[in-house]
């Protein structure tokens, strides 16, 4: 296979059929947190919210994970709020109403974690107010036009500022990730939507372009293991 990746790809994930559900999905979902899990997603994502707190404080805190799957950032972030006596208010989104079904029961024991079916084009969305937003493997869903407008709300709609956590596009995260499909017996659906991912990821110069269209105190654009980026924004 000549594998190219100059550009983004356009191809659609499976798991961007908002109508799917079943237990191949929520196969897809709990494989996916796992291997992010294992990977060190969750905890690139943790930093960059402890980032942008600087210090720990107790005042309430609402932060809002988009795209946000079978919750496991949440619960990742609530057990970590509870460790540390954090006040923080936990918001799930996501555009599948199964996912957040299947979220719901998977977080039960969590009373600070709740979940919203949205779509994140929706006024609905548009009109909420939080601290922090975040967004886990969720950005290279969306085509270039999309990320600017999604951007703008997620900066004007946030008070303290963003945390992004992508993938970066590589002939080497792919070949990578074909052998993580192999040693997970990854099922077919998440081999398709995980090398599909990866070409509809970012090089870090998209990334900086997309940052210029945002008015932002600071912004920080990292590489970090496993072929992802940390792109942390102040609000300021």
């Amino acid at each position: 296979m000549n594998l190219d990746t100059t550009y983004r790809s356009q191809a659609e994930e499976l798991m961007d059929d908002f109508s799917m559900e079943g237990t191949a999905l929520q196969e897809a979902l709990d494989k996916i947190a796992s291997i992010n899990r294992l990977l060190g997603g969750n905890t690139l994502t943790l930093q960059g919210v402890q980032q942008l707190l600087k210090q720990p404080t107790e005042d309430t805190l609402t932060i809002v994970d988009v795209g946000c799957g079978n919750g496991d950032m949440l619960r990742t972030l609530a057990n970590y709020a509870n460790d540390n006596d954090l006040n923080w208010q936990l918001i799930g989104i996501d555009a599948n109403a199964f996912t957040i079904n299947y979220a719901k029961s998977l977080s039960v024991i969590y009373p600070n974690i709740t979940y919203h079916c949205k779509d994140l084009f929706s006024e609905a969305f548009s009109q909420m107010n939080y601290d922090i937003l975040l967004c886990t493997l969720t950005l290279h869903h969306f085509r270039n036009d999309q990320i600017a407008t999604l951007l703008d709300v997620f900066h004007r709609q946030s008070r303290i500022g963003i945390v992004i956590n992508d993938l970066h596009r590589s002939k080497l995260a792919y070949r990578l990730f074909q052998l993580v499909c192999f040693v997970f017996r990854l099922n077919p659906m998440s081999r398709q939507d995980g090398l599909t991912s990866i070409l509809r990821g970012f090089k870090k110069e998209e990334l900086e372009g997309f940052a210029k269209g945002i008015t932002a105190e600071k912004q920080r654009i990292k590489w970090k293991w496993a072929f992802r980026y940390q792109w942390v924004v102040w609000k300021g």
